[in-house]
């Protein structure tokens, strides 16, 4: 009994450091201030190291610092710790993918099949998980068709955005359309997009399609003025 009374004030104030620290931590995120919250974070981990918030903001200040593979590491001891958490894999998978932007087209390939299973896995435990799908859409659009690039497959996910948000489902469908540079069709599909939404994501899309690719500088202007002044 002596000892474990020992032990307990020995503990007693390595937990109130640590919660102390959090909660500084906890701040200095919130404020922006990366740098310094992710000593406090490290410096918990040591003594708290299956601590779920830790590691979740640790992924944060990863992801933000483009440090993907470590964002990655952070998420993937997330999505083992709460194997029903939908957002870890699609972080998880999302770190992946800014990864394999950076890297050789060999060794981004290589990290192809990590990132659709953990978007579908996302998808499975949330059924209306809509940036996973805008990313399998990417996924399969870009990858060549020998290595599974497929546009079915992005127009399938499309569809299913459609069932969830119409917006998203119009927005998809231009991207696609947009991808295959039939701009006709994705200029019809953004204004959908832009009439359900008219938010600055469905304006910005539909003028930068104006712009740039229909090479259509009134009709942006145009677009811009009615936004603007709504």
């Amino acid at each position: 009994m002596k000892k474990l009374l020992q032990l307990l004030f020995l503990l007693v104030p390595i937990l109130i450091w640590s919660q102390s620290n959090f909660e500084k931590a906890e701040k200095l995120f919130h404020a922006k201030k990366y740098d310094e919250a992710q000593i406090l974070f490290e410096g918990i981990l040591k003594t708290r190291p299956s601590d779920i918030k830790t590691l979740e903001y640790l992924g944060e200040i990863a992801a933000y610092q483009k440090s993907w593979m470590k964002g990655a590491e952070y998420f993937k001891k997330l999505k083992e710790l709460k194997p029903a958490e939908a957002d870890y894999f699609y972080k998880f998978g999302g770190c992946l993918a800014m990864r394999a932007n950076e890297v050789n087209k060999i060794k981004a390939f290589g990290m192809v099949d990590d990132m659709i299973e953990a978007f579908e896995k996302a998808i499975s435990l949330n059924q209306k998980h809509i940036p996973a799908r805008w990313a399998l859409i990417e996924i399969y659009l870009q990858l060549p068709g020998i290595l599974g690039g497929s546009e079915s497959k992005a127009i399938s996910y499309s569809n299913e955005l459609a069932k969830i948000s119409p917006v998203d489902g119009y927005l998809s469908k231009g991207r696609i359309e947009e991808y295959f540079k039939r701009y006709d069709s994705a200029e019809k599909n953004y204004k959908k997009a832009h009439e359900i939404g008219n938010s600055k994501v469905t304006f910005q899309k539909l003028y930068n399609l104006y712009l740039n690719k229909l090479k259509e500088p009134k009709k942006a202007h145009e677009l811009k003025r009615k936004f603007d002044s709504k």
